[in-house]
């Protein structure tokens, strides 16, 4: 999994004006866990960039002050209105303990059921995933080369070897639904013609996400 750098600098004064000051200023309030006592510090909202606006994870390496910690972005506020980031909490890394995060799922192949006609409908876009650190996927490959029409893969499908999934076997990832169609019947032998319309869905849900936040403490 890809690290990104962040640097962080303390916070001599604590409290809402003093944050509301250094949001102002483009930075962004953050506590830091797992390291002992917690570490309260502020980060340029810039270096957020990587790391919140895109579908992958990242473990981090955090340096505040000259002390670096491995860590993963552990719970993250935004404005209501204007989508900035208000505080983040970071979680220190131990290799030991297990830890949950959302894993962007990547789809690989092409469904054999869209040449038949068939309309993809991704349904899941992440999956809750626990394991330790050193276990955990930067992403997870759902491959969907023998996906034909009218079928579907479920989270049940999946193999995990090295870490444990958390949704439910019967969330559906990914499907190949049938479309409408005119199906065209002959009768007798000059083939006379009857249309008549057929609908028929793969799956019933509409296009969707599941999950949960970013990322969730190690238990």
């Amino acid at each position: 999994m890809e690290t990104l750098e962040i640097i962080g600098y303390k916070r001599a004064n604590l409290g809402k004006t003093e944050a509301k000051k250094l949001r102002a200023e483009g930075n962004v309030p953050c506590v830091l866990y797992g390291a002992g006592d917690q570490v309260h510090f502020y980060s340029p909202g810039i270096l957020f960039k990587e790391l919140v606006y895109t579908p992958e994870v990242h473990f981090i390496n955090m340096d505040i002050e000259g002390t670096e910690y491995r860590c993963v972005l552990q719970d993250i506020q935004f404005h209501p209105v204007n989508d900035m980031i208000l505080h983040a909490d970071f979680l220190v890394l131990d290799d030991k303990k297990p830890i949950k995060m959302e894993v962007p799922i990547h789809l690989v192949g092409i469904a054999p059921g869209i040449q038949e006609g068939g309309k993809l409908f991704r349904k899941t876009r992440l999956i809750h995933v626990k394991a330790l650190p050193p276990n955990m996927p930067a992403h997870i490959d759902v491959h969907i080369d023998t996906l034909r029409l009218g079928k579907s893969i479920k989270i049940g499908d999946l193999i995990a070897e090295t870490y444990e999934i958390l949704n439910s076997p019967a969330v559906t990832i990914v499907s190949v639904q049938i479309p409408r169609v005119l199906v065209t019947a002959t009768e007798g032998d000059e083939g006379e013609e009857i249309e008549g319309e057929v609908t028929q869905e793969a799956d019933s849900t509409d296009e969707g996400e599941t999950g949960e936040s970013p990322t969730e403490s190690a238990e």
